[in-house]
């Protein structure tokens, strides 16, 4: 006989004591506080979501890690890594860091990463960045719609690169090319056409796959680890599934809004579809789709903003971010059950967790296993929601998947065996730890 602070009964019996899981097996006997019949319900780890903006310090009008990790609870996950930019300053040296840790620290209630960024002028500071514990380092290839975040050119990110080699780190790329973005929404604004149809169209895949085989050529010379993220087509994780079998360390990352809606979607909700790269075509999404298994995590790529920045007479004012977090999980479990799509719960475990932990180097983070956080998402597979403002946690209660039934329903989310969200309700305030990868 064991004491367990929490067992949970299904397929195979989890025990969980001081936070991690401790034992594994059928009809495990002991006591415990607590314990959880799962016997009809699906047990997924603790989704990572590798890509979130929570936009604190600076910005916490937009969002902040308190809604913001809040919403990422109720939708099954327990880890963030959020992004260097849309915080005030962005996270670009080691008093930045800091100040973003201690904003997280006092108001998070999910575990957290942080990244780094890669920009002109900042690249003496990413050892610095390094020790803080950065998950890694993002660069824009692109404008990044923030000014104190620009976008890099060529030879900037392969110095960045080479130093990120160096030091072990990984980078991450928003993979559009400056040159013909810029080009393009120039030649529309000349124009006077400022609609969803121009936007879309200044956005082209081929400006997509121009920047991913750059960044991968860069990766191949520097011997970097690249992800290239939201990645939104098929096309794009060919070339990372090519480049891969040639010796390239890269890797991608897809998010949930290119997996289930299209341009045309764009057009019909407006601004709050808004993102970069814009969503695709039909025949972009169903090659995505048949190319899931090339693709090695799946991120929300939340990034949120007030209603006003999303309700401007000229669509590229807008501004370009999808409110996501709290439903990566429950989207991709949705569209897995539409005919011609179909996946396994081990494979939407290994993009939402298993290959995230894996891939930033998180040991202890990821899987069920002994000796790792218990970090749990309990899932009701048998019933549904509609998606409503009401239901949101976010600061400001948008997003596009409004009036949207999913065909599932996250139950309850444990943190490193606590319980902090069950059945529709924030139920304890955990105090959220930074997760620092493995740099040996």
């Amino acid at each position: 006989m064991s004491d367990f602070d929490l067992l949970i009964r299904g397929e195979q019996d989890i025990a969980i004591a001081d936070g991690k899981f401790v034992a594994i097996g059928r009809n495990l006997t002991g006591s415990a506080s607590e314990e959880i019949d799962t016997r009809k319900l699906s047990v997924f780890p603790g989704v990572i979501d590798a890509h979130v903006h929570f936009n604190e310090p600076g910005r916490t009008d937009w969002e902040g890690f308190e809604s913001g990790s809040r919403a990422a609870a109720a939708g099954g996950t327990t880890t963030v890594f959020e992004m260097p930019l849309n915080a005030h300053p962005p996270t670009l040296d080691g008093p930045s860091f800091d100040a973003k840790r201690t904003a997280a620290e006092a108001s998070s209630v999910v575990d957290f990463g942080l990244w780094g960024g890669l920009v002109p002028g900042n690249l003496d500071q990413l050892e610095t960045l390094r020790d803080r514990g950065a998950v890694g380092l993002k660069a824009f290839m692109c404008n990044s719609g923030i000014d104190d975040f620009p976008h890099v050119d060529l030879p900037t990110l392969r110095e960045g690169m080479r130093k990120a080699a160096d030091l072990r780190m990984l980078v991450a790329v928003h993979a559009e090319s400056e040159k013909m973005t810029h080009e393009l929404t120039s030649a529309k604004l000349r124009a006077g056409r400022t609609g969803v149809a121009d936007y879309l169209e200044s956005r082209p895949m081929a400006a997509e796959l121009e920047a991913i085989g750059a960044a991968i050529d860069l990766a191949r010379e520097t011997g970097c680890r690249l992800h290239i993220v939201h990645v939104s087509a098929g096309s794009g994780v060919q070339l990372v599934a090519e480049a891969r079998a040639k010796n390239v360390d890269v890797t991608c990352e897809t998010c949930p809004h290119y997996l289930v809606l299209y341009g045309i979607d764009m057009q019909d909700i407006g601004a709050m579809a808004k993102c970069a790269p814009p969503l695709r075509e039909v025949a972009d999404q169903r090659e995505l789709w048949n190319r899931l298994d090339d693709v090695t995590t799946i991120g929300s790529d939340h990034s949120p903003s007030p209603p006003e920045m999303k309700q401007r007479s000229n669509f590229f004012q807008d501004w370009g971010g999808i409110s996501g977090c709290q439903h990566l999980l429950s989207l991709v479990i949705n569209a897995s059950k539409d005919p011609g799509q179909e996946v396994t719960r081990e494979q939407i475990a290994a993009w939402t967790s298993i290959n995230v932990a894996k891939r930033f180097r998180i040991s202890h983070k990821g899987g069920i296993a002994i000796g790792q956080d218990a970090d749990l998402t309990i899932v009701d597979q048998n019933s549904g929601e509609v998606i409503t403002g009401e239901s949101l946690f976010y600061r400001h209660r948008q997003t596009p998947y409004l009036g949207r039934k999913v065909r599932c329903r996250i139950v309850r989310t444990i943190l490193r065996g606590q319980t902090i969200f069950d059945r529709g309700k924030i139920v304890a305030l955990a105090k959220g730890k930074l997760v620092r990868p493995d740099y040996s």
